[in-house]
């Protein structure tokens, strides 16, 4: 039976009446990746050519830079998504090396920086171009030199930014949009050579005018966004209490080789199910104690298993866990904290610093037992975030939740916290950090935090497995 591999990227060109440059533009499309021709309105049949070698062709009716990129973005199927101009200005054959900047060097979005041959790019577009690079440094902080438009970046993700320009301010927006939930965006050179026929947008004043527009706009809106973030941020600090906070449980079933796989073969499935249960039940059994007000548990399983008293039964959907949380985020109003499953011995002390913080002092320690935050008057955090010592977290709260901040964050890595923290921290947050917790992966990390846990029943199974099979502890 013969199956298709996915291309690793798919590679998106908004094409309007570029017959003439698509058999060099495809010919560049590196190996094994898939090459999307939108056809926006063309009359030459750019459409046809391009199927003719080889590229997938979908149909954008709607005119609009935007409403074209928007549509490949919409089919395409791969990881990574790039997008590159149809019109032989720039070379895809460029494209590995901003890829590689996201996978190797950390960034969530690449753009290639236009390094201009001599007549490639009139004066007004450059000096248009200049000033838009300026006003997006002053209002978001992301110091790029070019607004060019090749790029790339996770396709989730990128789907994630809920993109609603469908004009010339696109490639504008997909900036705002991913420094405003944190990305690390970055800018590599390019060559950019003189375009075969005539630009829509750059070869012409009115068109570059219009695109000026439309970029300006999108700016003072997001100008405006940001002062309204801000003017909450200062109303949410004197309002939070801790019993507002919603404690989510990320879990699944404690099924026989569904939990724990990395137990083996020191634990049998059945025994990593059951030492699972019981780092679950232990869980849950301290967020119960925390006078908060709701407890959600967000569940991967059948719903009678998640029958549990006190909390919430909230199933999770499909996808990537980055994904799962996003929208775990995007559903809840008001401070959420999100904990695992695999850190049994956390305990009401761990989340102290969080709890007086949130719970502004006096409020917050009178309900929870715990003392208030050091340094009276501090402004309250906008994220608190607790390591795994694995490198990944075993916490994560925020006074606002917003997918945004999660959503392409790659998961279960030894760099996920690092990344996770980064995102959080680009974009603006003040973050503040719970103790470091061991999670339960393998025997030797169970024997570890059983060692935490003398006299309970998560001890006993792991010391009773452990001596039984000789493993060390």
């Amino acid at each position: 039976m013969n199956t298709v591999t996915p291309a690793p990227v798919d590679v998106v060109f908004p094409c309007l009446n570029e017959r003439g440059a698509l058999p060099w533009v495809l010919g560049r499309v590196p190996a094994g990746w898939r090459a999307i021709v939108v056809d926006n309105g063309s009359t030459d049949g750019s459409g046809e050519l391009a199927a003719q070698l080889g590229a997938t062709v979908v149909v954008e009716p709607r005119r609009g830079f935007g409403a074209a990129v928007h549509c490949g973005l919409q089919a395409a199927t791969a990881p990574f998504v790039a997008i590159c101009d149809a019109d032989g200005s720039l070379d895809p054959a460029e494209l590995p090396g901003l890829l590689a900047l996201l996978t190797h060097d950390g960034a969530d979005l690449a753009l290639g920086s236009r390094r201009p041959d001599r007549g490639a790019w009139p004066l007004h577009a450059r000096v248009a171009n200049r000033a838009l690079a300026a006003l997006l440094r002053a209002g978001s902080g992301v110091g790029l030199s070019d607004l060019g438009p090749m790029r790339i970046a996770r396709t989730d993700a990128l789907r994630g930014l809920r993109l609603a320009d469908r004009r010339s301010g696109y490639p504008l927006e997909m900036v705002l949009r991913a420094a405003e939930a944190g990305w690390h965006v970055v800018e590599q050179p390019v060559r950019y050579a003189p375009r075969v026929g005539r630009s829509k947008v750059t070869g012409t004043v009115r068109g570059t005018a219009t695109a000026v527009y439309d970029m300006a706009t999108l700016l003072a809106d997001s100008r405006s966004r940001a002062r309204s973030r801000a003017r909450r941020r200062g109303h949410d600090a004197e309002t939070r209490r801790s019993d507002d906070l919603t404690i989510a449980v990320v879990a699944k079933e404690c099924l026989p080789g569904r939990v724990k796989t990395r137990l083996a073969p020191a634990f049998t499935p059945q025994e990593a199910a059951d030492l699972a249960s019981l780092s679950l039940r232990a869980t849950l059994e301290t967020v119960r104690s925390l006078p908060v007000r709701s407890r959600i548990l967000y569940f991967d399983g059948s719903p009678a298993a998640a029958t549990i008293p006190g909390f919430s039964h909230v199933p999770q959907p499909d996808g990537s866990l980055d994904e799962r949380l996003a929208a775990l985020c995007d559903a809840v109003d008001g401070p959420l904290l999100i904990l695992g499953m695999d850190t049994p011995q956390f305990t009401r002390a761990d989340l102290a610093p969080l709890l007086a913080d949130w719970g502004c002092g006096v409020d917050g320690g009178a309900a929870t037992g715990v003392a208030p935050a050091d340094g009276a008057g501090v402004e309250p955090a906008d994220a608190w975030f607790g390591a795994a010592e694995d490198g990944g977290f075993w916490a994560l709260a925020l006074a606002e939740p917003d997918g945004r901040l999660i959503r392409g964050v790659p998961m279960s890595r030894p760099d996920t916290g690092v990344r996770q923290l980064g995102r959080l921290r680009r974009a603006g947050l003040t973050v503040r950090e719970l103790p470091t917790l061991r999670d339960v992966d393998t025997p030797e990390d169970a024997a570890a935090v059983a060692a935490q846990l003398p006299g309970t029943e998560f001890s006993a199974v792991v010391t009773r497995v452990l001596a039984a099979t000789g493993a060390a502890r």
